[in-house]
């Protein structure tokens, strides 16, 4: 009996029982939820060479979206759509209808899937003006909450309390004041510094703010880090809208010594599609209310409804607001790309500051270009998360070593989300190129099936390429091996980033 102890208490058996007790727990940990083949290999990597460490990390970041939680999404989202259909057939029905003319057959074949994947109706004649600078893109936005009548939504994934954020605050507390509606919704993880009492004074004037799904100890509460509000929305009067990649934060105005010039993308939108962004807004503000016990948000009241100031719209693009997020997995947004991507016949240009794709967007790609489109990625000189870069890195390699054409931006930081092809059709938004925009984080973009735009987003494209260093594989191969070691290893992590 004693030799038998002495055998089982021997060090190399004490390891290799805590190793297997581990790797028991991992694959338990792992396969109790439904998730793709990648994100479950990828986890039980993590778990299993990192044993005290990696369970950490998932307690934080690899559980699952709650049921209660995705229950109550759907309810709200469905009685948000029920909502629209009865209170505004007219103008659904108006703009609901795919459009014959004008529009490419890619367009409409497009345009049919979202709304049957997302009832995403399309509308049309609206106006776009494009910001690629932040202090433009600000200073727009200053203006139209200043000059605002009825109420103001804004959600946003980083809302910083630093200089911009607070002169935002400030003038939607003016706002407040005078008697504008004014609701904030904001992440809580990505807006990293920011507390509830940075808007006490607002609600203190009658507006509203919240931490999307959260209750002020959601992180002792639900400790699950790993799904965010990404989206980039605003909406004025239901006459004017934002939406793209810009946040509310100094380093948006490259003011970020670590990153310099913040170049990025978004859209100022007046027209019917801020119907859609409306109702895009009042599902995540009503879900969130479920838990803060905030007032809610009816946006069949009149004074939410579009053109609501008599101002008329006379722009040509059509738009699409398609969502997408882990309440869902439609992954519509993702599937858009695609479907654009595989489709393309003359051009698709690419522009993401995280180039982390999946199998299906991956061989897309590769197949459009082997077929001789001319797809073309941008990426950033310089990395915001290390594992995330690299990981970029990565995969710009594998891309270019199969024809595609990759490039790095070298005037700051590449944040823009956007997508073009064809001069037809565009997509400007929240969701980058990546597993995540695709699967954890709720996303907002632009679809949009207008020349003018596109052609206007191409130029854009075309013209930072005087800022970039093409790609190539003597590039890669002249890196370092401890380089491309770590290029390796962020990859097999690629799923969980």
């Amino acid at each position: 009996m004693s030799a038998i102890i002495i055998f089982i208490t021997h060090p190399l058996w004490i390891i290799a029982i805590i190793f297997f007790a581990n790797l028991i727990a991992a694959i338990w940990t792992v396969f109790r939820e439904k998730r793709d083949i990648a994100t479950t290999w990828a986890w039980l990597l993590v778990l299993t060479l990192l044993p005290i460490i990696g369970f950490t990390l998932y307690l934080f970041a690899g559980r699952k979206i709650s049921n209660e939680q995705i229950f109550s999404m759907k309810k709200e989202q469905q009685e948000q759509i029920t909502k629209l259909a009865n209170e505004q057939k007219s103008l659904w029905n108006k703009h609901s209808l795919i459009p014959s003319e004008k529009t490419t057959d890619t367009g409409r074949a497009l345009i049919h899937f979202f709304l049957e994947s997302e009832d995403a109706f399309i509308t049309q004649d609206n106006q776009v003006e494009i910001f690629t600078d932040g202090k433009e893109k600000f200073e727009s936005l200053l203006r139209d909450i200043k000059n605002a009548k009825h109420h103001i939504h804004i959600e946003y994934y980083s809302f910083i309390a630093d200089d911009i954020g607070n002169k935002i605050l400030k003038a939607l507390e003016e706002a407040a004041a005078r008697g504008v509606e004014v609701r904030v919704l904001y992440d809580l993880f990505g807006s990293h510094g920011t507390t509830y009492k940075f808007f006490k004074h607002l609600e203190e004037l009658g507006g509203y703010a919240q931490a999307f799904i959260s209750a002020s100890k959601a992180l002792i509460s639900t400790p699950r880090l790993n799904y965010h509000d990404h989206r980039k929305l605003v909406i004025i009067d239901g006459n004017i809208g934002y939406i793209g990649g810009f946040n509310i934060g100094d380093q948006y105005l490259g003011k970020s010594p670590k990153f310099g010039y913040w170049r990025d993308t978004h859209l100022r939108i007046k027209g019917f599609a801020l119907f859609e962004m409306q109702a895009r807004f009042s599902m995540d503000w009503n879900t969130t209310c479920r838990k803060t016990k905030k007032p809610r948000l009816d946006i069949s009241t009149k004074k939410y409804m579009p053109m609501d100031s008599n101002e008329q719209a006379n722009g040509s693009t059509r738009i699409q607001i398609v969502s997408s997020g882990p309440d869902s997995e439609r992954q519509s947004i993702k599937r858009g790309y695609q479907y654009i991507i595989a489709n393309a016949k003359d051009y698709v240009y690419i522009q993401t500051p995280y180039l982390i794709p999946d199998d299906s967007v991956l061989e897309a790609l590769i197949i459009s270009a082997k077929a001789g489109t001319d797809v073309r990625i941008m990426i950033p000189c310089m990395p915001d998360h290390v594992f995330v870069y690299r990981a970029t890195q990565f995969y710009a390699k594998y891309l270019v070593e199969n024809g595609v054409k990759v490039y790095q931006y070298d005037n700051g930081f590449l944040h823009a989300k956007t997508v073009v092809s064809d001069d037809h059709i565009s997509s400007v938004g929240s969701a980058n190129m990546d597993f995540r925009s695709f699967k954890l984080n709720f996303e907002g973009n632009a679809f949009c099936y207008d020349d003018k735009l596109s052609k206007d987003l191409k130029a854009i494209f075309l013209k930072d390429l005087d800022n970039c260093t093409e790609l190539t594989t003597e590039f890669f191969d002249n890196q370092s091996s401890w380089l491309k070691f770590k290029q390796y290893f962020s990859r097999l992590l690629s799923p969980t980033l």
